[in-house]
């Protein structure tokens, strides 16, 4: 073998460096030129040029490439320090890449073949320096947690009990478990210290799975009531499950059949789930001490207080609420019209799957209350929102209260139509009947990013709560968190209702989580903030035609992330990071509020939200609030309508061409992604937190979630990750949630947010857990795994229980 044979072969392994290197450099510059173009960082164009001529010299053998290197790796550790500090996720895409090169360049099978003819002890000795220094970098990052906050509520019990009416404390009544809807257990068997011996109890599959006649977005977001000595659940195709506590073993099921076009094809539908049935039993409202005299009945309510003494309100897909023997699955056939009430009636002609309830209805002595969901950014004419009230016997309509038409509460007369588009409450009701008061998390005149033609109802009860009298659906008072809401700021979340301890006594709180990140606390009776509310001025410039508000209210109290700017921009490698940088630097935003545009604007937090239908939790006894804030950025464009491309189509309702029939724009809608499919800002997107409510103050913030069923490698990355889905605490001091994109049911330390357990899930868990005790005095853990089709986590047909090893 000859010597320039040996010296050619050695000298191949720098030369092929030297090509990754120049190619690196190339894109790296050609990028960064585009960004700076923009108003961007210039450590880009700075950056690739100094990489692509390390290229080069690699390329001609010259040993000056590991000197040069050595500064361009030094500078980028000193730069990404400079922004962003020792944060392990930031600095992946900033130093990672670079690290690797510089530690192979280091390494003597590509650097020996340099040094050969011209030696650079120096430059070698620089580079071994640059890149330990970046190294160590790496390693301290490992240790800090930016974003978190460390804290314990200090107590473990208090003087308070839940002002929510009572009922067993093994039961689960509603959907938030009483209808103040705090998703607190009083049982107390399962605590922090012997949690981690949690193990399943049992299993069932319900069989109602997703199929190709299904909409995108068809969800288990079921949380199921256990009362009656048994447990009731419903599925996305609204069929009701009686299962045995104990066991899981079914009972009885009503399948009510859903209708819909072309041989019940469902997939242009928005949605497809059933978050939960409602229960009544006379037995409870038969007591002397009962908060008002019920109604007179009519003969027909009267045989349904004997036909069905204890019964479920189903409300349905295809837009039906049905009456049901919660004994038995029969149908109540006194109620309504043979056991259902139509939600069709005066709504006017609406797209298939384009109105229907798809959360359970309030439950009060003498009514059942219930909203609708309406399709987003369909057309300017959808079904109205009004929330309708029917007799909890009989089914007649009692009084309908319409945003559009708000002081007639009188049922409409025959033949007549509510007033089309006015704004709806998709989400669940709460009721306080001892203030004798219902109150309505409430939605949007469509479209949500168009608003110049609005009613002055939208404009004054959209995005807001409103408080009706239960009699007669009359406004007692309401407030309204976003004004002239052009972002999708719906209320989607259930009040939740306590007494609170404070510095002036103890208070009747309303706390309503909404998706901007404000946890608005109102005194339930009047409406009048606790915890102060400012109105904060914020961007202005909607597009022609429409306006903005120059102001909008902010909580005193909120989990809101720091404004977005451009070093947040996030990625797997230098190169989406970059990519990232140019898309944020080619939308409009101006942080939260930026109003959507020709251009694109960044939505921050997205229509998502902060918080969304899962709501919070709340301990009455130990007065802290158990929650999981989401951070995710969207982007809205508004696409004039002769613009529209044809055969343009939604995805789903936060995704792809959103119609807006009707409006002169439509509007796309997309999260804020790399082209590498992973969030443009940088993570954490999830947490948990605890709230100490006599002080109104976040004691502690912690990551929530991994990576495992989101990335492509399956590894258990501890991010912190969305989740969709809502959380629920116990007397025992534990907290449970199960809604995060991974699969898992977590339990928390509700003093401290430490995760205490965990268990494995077959599918997604986007829904919130539930506890009650067993006919054997056990404990159990519940969870509805079903998945959630537009999230992309695993579908299913799981329902699961858990309960302490013997």
């Amino acid at each position: 073998m000859s010597t320039d044979g040996a010296l050619s072969r050695t000298r191949l392994w720098p030369s092929l460096l030297g090509l990754v290197f120049a190619v690196m450099g190339l894109i790296l510059l050609v990028l960064g030129v585009k960004l700076a173009s923009l108003g961007g960082s210039l450590y880009y164009v700075i950056a690739g040029l100094g990489i692509l001529v390390t290229g080069l010299l690699l390329l001609a053998g010259r040993s000056s490439a590991i000197g040069l290197y050595a500064v361009v790796l030094f500078a980028s550790t000193v730069w990404s320090l400079y922004e962003i500090g020792f944060d392990w996720w930031q600095l992946v895409p900033r130093l990672s890449l670079w690290f690797v090169l510089g530690l192979l360049l280091w390494l003597p099978l590509f650097r020996n073949p340099l040094v050969r003819r011209a030696p650079a002890p120096f430059a070698t000795r620089a580079l071994g320096v640059a890149v330990i220094l970046a190294g160590a970098c790496a390693l301290i990052s490992q240790f800090t947690n930016p974003g978190e906050i460390n804290g314990d509520i200090g107590r473990d019990g208090g003087d308070l009990a839940s002002a929510a009416p009572a009922q067993p404390d093994g039961d689960w009544q509603s959907y938030g478990r009483t209808e103040f809807g705090e998703r607190y257990s009083p049982l107390k068997q399962i605590t922090t210290a012997n949690v981690g011996k949690l193990q399943e109890a049992w299993r069932i599959r319900t069989g109602d799975m997703k199929t190709d006649k299904d909409p995108v977005e068809i969800t288990d977001q079921n949380t199921p009531l256990k009362v009656n000595g048994m447990l009731y659940a419903c599925t996305p195709h609204s069929k009701v499950l009686a299962l045995d506590p104990d066991t899981g073993k079914e009972i009885w099921r009503y399948d009510p059949q859903i209708q819909g076009p072309n041989n019940n094809d469902f997939t242009g539908w928005a949605h497809m789930t059933c978050r939960g049935v409602s229960y009544y039993d006379e037995a409870n409202f038969s007591k002397s001490d009962a908060i008002s005299t019920p109604a007179a009945l009519s003969d027909q309510g009267k045989a349904m207080a004997a036909e069905c003494p204890r019964r479920l309100f189903l409300p349905t897909a295809d837009a039906r609420l049905i009456a049901l023997n919660a004994d038995t699955g029969k149908v109540c056939e006194s109620f309504g019209d043979k056991g259902t009430v139509s939600l069709r009636t005066s709504e006017g002609p609406f797209t298939p799957g384009g109105y229907y309830a798809t959360s359970p209805a309030a439950i009060t002595r003498n009514l059942v209350i219930i909203g609708g969901h309406v399709t987003d950014n369909e057309s300017t004419s959808e079904p109205s929102g009004v929330i309708r009230a029917f007799d909890v016997h009989d089914g007649h309509l009692v009084w309908n209260w319409d945003a559009g038409n708000p002081d007639e509460t009188t049922p409409l007369p025959a033949g007549q139509t509510y007033t089309r588009n006015s704004p709806n409450m998709w989400s669940l009701a709460s009721v306080d009947e001892k203030l004798g008061l219902v109150y309505l998390p409430l939605g949007n005149q469509m479209p949500d990013q168009w608003g110049a033609n609005r009613t002055a109802g939208s404009e004054k009860f959209s995005a807001g709560t409103v408080a009706l009298d239960i009699d007669t659906g009359k406004v007692r008072w309401n407030y309204q968190f976003t004004h002239h809401d052009l972002w999708d700021m719906d209320v989607p979340a259930q009040p939740t209702l306590m007494d609170i301890k404070t510095a002036e006594g103890v208070k009747q709180a309303l706390i309503q989580p909404t998706k901007q990140g404000s946890l608005y606390v109102l005194d339930r009776k009047t409406g009048t903030p606790i915890v102060p509310i400012q109105e904060i001025p914020v961007p202005s410039g909607a597009v022609e035609g429409d306006h903005s508000s120059p102001t909008q209210a902010r909580s005193e109290l909120n989990l809101l992330p720091p404004k977005l700017d451009e070093k947040a921009m996030w990625g797997v490698t230098p190169f989406d990071q970059l990519l990232c940088r140019i898309q944020f630097k080619s939308l409009r935003y101006e942080g939260q509020y930026t109003p959507p545009s020709t251009q694109g604007s960044i939505i921050y937090p997205g229509n998502v939200g902060v918080f969304n239908w899962g709501a919070v939790s709340i301990d009455p006894v130990r007065q802290l609030m158990f929650t999981s804030p989401n951070y995710m950025a969207f982007v809205s464009k508004l696409v004039p309508r002769a613009e529209v491309a044809a055969g343009s189509k939604r995805e789903s309702e936060t995704s792809g061409v959103q119609p807006n029939a009707g409006a002169p724009y439509a509007v796309i809608m997309h999260p804020l992604m790399s082209p590498f499919g992973v969030p443009c800002q940088a993570p954490a997107w999830g947490y948990v937190a605890g709230i100490d409510m006599t002080t109104a103050k976040v004691v502690w913030k912690h990551k929530n979630g991994t990576s495992r069923d989101s990335s492509p490698v399956p590894i258990g990355v501890n991010l912190g990750v969305p989740s969709m889905g809502g959380s629920m605490v116990t007397a025992g001091g534990v907290g449970f949630l199960s809604g995060t994109l991974d699969q898992y049911l977590r339990a928390y330390d509700v003093r401290t947010g430490k995760n205490l357990w965990s268990s494995r899930l077959p599918a997604g868990g986007q829904a919130t857990p539930m506890s009650y005790t067993g006919k054997d005095g056990t404990q159990y853990i519940l969870a509805t795994v079903g998945g959630h089709g537009s999230l992309g986590t695993k579908m299913g047909d799981y329902i699961i229980a858990y309960k302490l090893a013997q």
